[in-house]
C-alpha cells in the first residue's frame, strides 16, 4: 500500500484515535519554550487531534494546524476551538508568509514528502525561527518479553520480517528527520524523553487499531493476530507496559533568508 493510501487512514476512526493516541512529555515543551520562548507563533504540522497541540495551546502559543484529514482536523476543531485548523495537504499547501516562530511535526513528519518537507517548512520561519520534529520511538524496555513473543504472532499474520525484538534507546538514530544534513540551519539540537505507559488487553487493541499498518491489514489478517495478541497478554497478566522515547530535533533557521 502506498504512503499516499496509508496516510490517509488515520481519518477513518477520528474519535478512536483521539481516545488512545498517547500525549508528549512536559519536558519537551519545556525545552521548546527554552528555544523559541513564551508566546511562539506557532504553525503544526500534521496535528492529529491535537495530542502535541493541546500542550501547546494550555501554555498559551498561538497555533495555526494544517492537517490532512478532514475527519482528524474536526475532532481537534471541537477539542480545541481557539486553534486555527486548516485541512489541507502540506506538500502542496500554498505556504503563507514566512513570520513563524516555530514550526512543528509530531509524528507526523515521516507522511510529508521527504524531497520538499525540510525546505518548506523553513520557508514559513521568519529569520531565527525554529523547526521541531517530533519522532515517536517504541523501544526497549517495559514488559520486553512480550514484545520478544509477539512478533510471532506478526510472523503469522502480516508481512512483516522478523525482529530481534525492540531496538535500545541508544540505537535509534539521533536524527531521523535530517536535519543537520541540510545547510539551512544556523543550528540544529537533540533531546530525547523516554517513557512509560501501561495498557489493558483491551486499550492496546485499540491502540493498535489507530495505526495505518493495523488498519491496512484484512479483517481476517487482523482478527487473527488480535486473537494471537489478546492470547499472549491475558497469558502475562491481562496488561503490558510499553516503552515509549521522544526524540526532538530542532533547528534554528539562519538569520537572513537564504538567496
Amino acid at each position: 500500500m502506498s504512503r499516499q493510501t496509508l496516510r490517509q487512514t488515520f481519518g477513518e476512526d477520528a474519535e478512536l484515535y483521539d481516545r488512545v493516541r498517547p500525549a508528549y512529555p512536559r519536558e519537551l515543551f519545556d525545552e521548546l519554550a527554552r528555544i523559541v520562548g513564551d508566546r511562539p507563533k506557532v504553525l503544526e504540522i500534521g496535528p492529529g487531534t491535537g495530542q502535541a497541540t493541546a500542550a501547546m495551546v494550555q501554555r498559551g502559543w498561538s497555533v495555526t494546524a494544517v492537517e490532512l484529514s478532514p475527519e482528524l482536523g474536526g475532532v481537534l476543531q471541537r477539542n480545541l476551538p481557539e486553534v486555527e485548523v486548516i485541512v489541507a495537504d502540506f506538500d502542496t499547501w500554498d505556504l503563507p508568509a514566512a513570520d513563524f516562530d516555530l514550526v512543528i511535526s509530531a509524528t507526523a513528519f515521516h507522511w510529508l514528502d521527504p524531497a520538499t518537507r525540510i525546505q518548506r517548512c523553513v520557508d514559513t520561519l521568519r529569520p531565527g525561527g525554529a523547526l521541531a520534529v517530533v519522532s515517536t520511538h517504541h523501544v526497549a524496555g517495559g514488559s520486553e518479553q512480550f514484545f520478544v513473543d509477539v512478533q510471532s504472532c506478526y510472523d503469522r499474520f502480516t508481512d512483516d520480517a522478523a525482529k530481534d525484538g525492540l531496538p535500545a534507546a541508544d540505537d535509534v538514530p539521533v536524527d531521523p528527520a535530517g536535519l543537520g544534513e541540510t545547510d539551512l540551519f544556523g543550528s540544529v539540537e537533540f533531546r530525547s524523553y523516554a517513557w512509560d505507559a501501561v495498557y489493558s488487553t483491551a486499550e492496546y487493541l485499540e491502540l493498535l487499531s489507530s495505526y495505518s499498518g493495523h488498519r491496512a491489514l484484512t479483517t481476517d489478517r487482523r482478527d487473527g493476530l488480535y486473537g494471537c495478541i489478546s492470547a499472549l497478554m491475558d497469558a502475562a497478566g491481562g496488561s503490558i507496559t510499553k516503552r515509549y522515547m521522544n526524540q526532538l530535533s530542532v533547528g534554528i533557521s539562519l538569520n537572513q533568508p537564504l538567496a
